[in-house]
């Protein structure tokens, strides 16, 4: 018998049990369906992600004060030395391109809580004290208006550029905030712009902010300095020339701040360098954990598919003993009968996997709707690997039915009732 006539006789097989039939491939449908609609969710937010850190500029890094034995994040055990911070003397000394040579620029930033007023409206919010530096090295461009220029810095004037979301809790749609007068903190500030807006995510709102000149921030609104009586920063974002410079800069950073702050040979460092690419690295390893641990999920659905087809090809095959029995009587081989179970096993994963991946690319999509931030990523590969996955458990969970089919012997299977 040749491959197309066992097809034949595959397609009138299942065309007579359709309610069966369709049932069976439903648990296929719902496993591939969960397959593409998790895992397109997971790749939607390692995009977001990546996008996110992509947003905050390039070739970017971190420098963080810290106790000596602590990280950025905290943990802090007991430590005979404390941090010296991060002063103006540091700063001068990273500007300084004889000591970093692979540093294009840096933005030092001062920042906190404060309380934003205009006419009768008031917001609390994230107010940071920077340069003009900070517009390319954070890549935080006006819509409308001017930035902070360094005229402003060396000067102290008392401006401010405002993110959208302060924009709208403090003007109405009718009002111009450009040349507007605002406190914060009871100090009088005149906004200069409005920034891009950038929108939510693993940052917070990027938009519920209010840059300010950092002389002015360090003067009247988060005075801290160190035992010297410099001012000092809560970070400081540094530019590489290019991201094959980073772990360059991150050294020359490293050695210029061990220099300054004089840290000798063994001793731990009171700060951190962290560059963008370490933490789009974990960043990328925690989504991908999360992408994967989705698609496990999803897989136990599939699985549990693959088991109701097992279980209605053996039902179909007690079913049809006298039929196998009959084929093979009149000249059928053991082969011809293990191919046909096999091929409708495979037929109902397959079209199962079909309409699965439809339903679940609509799933993802739908997704998309109910969580507006959200952009799912249904790729080729998803569909190619979902449509490949079924139609191995179509195979997988068909072989011991078929087995079982051929290996029946046509004298009992004829007297079967």
């Amino acid at each position: 018998m040749n491959l197309f006539e066992s097809i034949r006789l595959a397609w009138t097989s299942l065309l007579s049990n359709k309610l069966r039939s369709s049932l069976t491939m439903l648990g296929i449908v719902i496993g591939i369906f969960a397959v593409i609609v998790l895992i397109s969710i997971g790749r939607g937010l390692e995009k977001i992600v990546n996008e996110q850190f992509n947003s905050i500029g390039s070739n970017l890094l971190f420098v963080f004060p810290i106790t000596p034995g602590e990280t950025a994040q905290g943990a802090r055990p007991p430590s005979s030395r404390g941090s010296k911070g991060l002063s103006a003397d540091d700063i001068a000394a990273l500007e300084d391109v004889t000591r970093a040579p692979d540093v294009r620029q840096i933005a030092p930033v001062v920042t906190g809580r404060a309380t934003v007023t205009f006419g009768r409206e008031d917001t609390d919010t994230s107010v940071q004290g920077v340069t003009a530096s900070y517009q390319t090295v954070r890549n935080t461009n006006p819509a409308l208006g001017a930035f902070v220029s360094e005229n402003d810095v060396v000067s102290e004037s008392r401006v401010a550029v405002l993110g959208q979301s302060v924009v709208d809790k403090l003007f109405t749609e009718s009002q111009n905030p450009i040349g507007a007068n605002i406190r914060i903190n009871d100090v009088p500030f005149r906004v200069i712009g409005v920034l891009e807006k950038k929108g939510g995510g693993s940052f917070g709102d990027q938009d519920d902010i209010v840059l300010v000149p950092l002389s002015v921030a360090q003067n009247r609104l988060f005075e801290r300095r160190n035992a010297q009586g410099k001012f000092l920063v809560d970070v400081i974002f540094v530019q590489a020339v290019t991201e094959e410079q980073m772990m360059r800069a991150a050294l020359e950073i490293t050695n210029v701040l061990r220099d300054q702050h004089g840290v000798r040979f063994r001793e731990e460092d009171d700060f951190q360098v962290i560059t963008q690419k370490e933490i789009l690295s974990a960043a990328g390893q925690i989504t991908g954990a999360v992408t994967i641990f989705l698609g496990i999920i999803a897989a136990i659905s599939l699985l549990v598919g693959g088991i109701g087809i097992m279980n209605i090809m053996l039902v179909s095959v007690t079913e049809r003993t006298r039929e196998i029995g009959l084929r093979k009587a009149v000249g059928a081989k053991r082969r011809d009968i293990l191919v046909q179970f096999l091929i409708e096993s495979t037929f109902l994963a397959v079209v199962g996997g079909i309409l699965g991946t439809i339903l679940g690319a609509a799933g993802a999509k739908l997704a998309e709707l109910l969580v507006p931030d959200l952009t799912t990523v249904v790729s080729l590969d998803i569909i190619v690997l979902a449509t490949a996955v079924s139609a191995a458990i179509g195979m997988f969970f068909g072989i011991y039915p078929a087995y079982r089919a051929a290996g029946l012997n046509p004298i009992d299977a004829l007297r079967y009732e």
